[in-house]
């Protein structure tokens, strides 16, 4: 990995790390997307771990949770990252924007599925689930525009920052 990309990957952890010390919409953050795009662009897999410290960092001051539900989160991440992972060898705005989608969807059926099976507040029967899941439905419609949008900026000012580094080494080699 070069190192201006493990800047960035600290820089984009930062910003998620504020983010969560700014009032917000709920589920409405980076991190799905700082993960997506730390995956997709980490050599060294290592790295990806930048964004979790952070997160981990957040989590001490703002409250620890259930122990099972705040793995399952970390865990799903470290999925998220994998599919950024995946996306590093074929970027392109539709593969981008599909692995978006997937790290959406699957953060959210992780994270509601360990909220109804380790927590407290839904019945551990069907029923139950389907209510895990219809009530956080509006949280889901935050963390799908929050990934896309976030998702949309990162790799779109990246990859255009990086076609124009090379535009302009083109023009001055000549």
């Amino acid at each position: 990995m070069k190192k201006s990309n493990l800047i960035l990957i600290l820089l984009v952890s930062l910003v998620a790390l504020a983010a969560r010390f700014v009032p917000h919409a709920p589920n409405f953050s980076p991190l799905i997307a700082v993960m997506l795009f730390s995956g997709a662009y980490s050599q060294n897999k290592k790295y990806i771990l930048i964004p979790l410290i952070a997160l981990f960092v957040s989590d001490i001051f703002i409250g620890f949770y259930k122990i099972e539900v705040m793995m399952t989160v970390y865990v799903s991440l470290l999925v998220v990252a994998y599919i950024g992972h995946l996306l590093n060898k074929q970027k392109n705005i539709i593969n981008a924007l599909s692995a978006s989608l997937a790290a959406a969807i699957i953060f959210f059926v992780a994270t509601n599925w360990a909220v109804w099976f380790f927590g407290d507040w839904y019945n551990n029967n069907l029923n139950g689930l389907a209510l895990s899941y219809s009530l956080a439905i509006p949280f889901f419609k935050n963390t799908l525009v929050s990934t896309l949008l976030y998702s949309g900026l990162m790799f779109s000012l990246y990859e255009g920052s990086q076609y124009m580094i090379k535009q302009k080494k083109l023009l001055t080699n000549k």
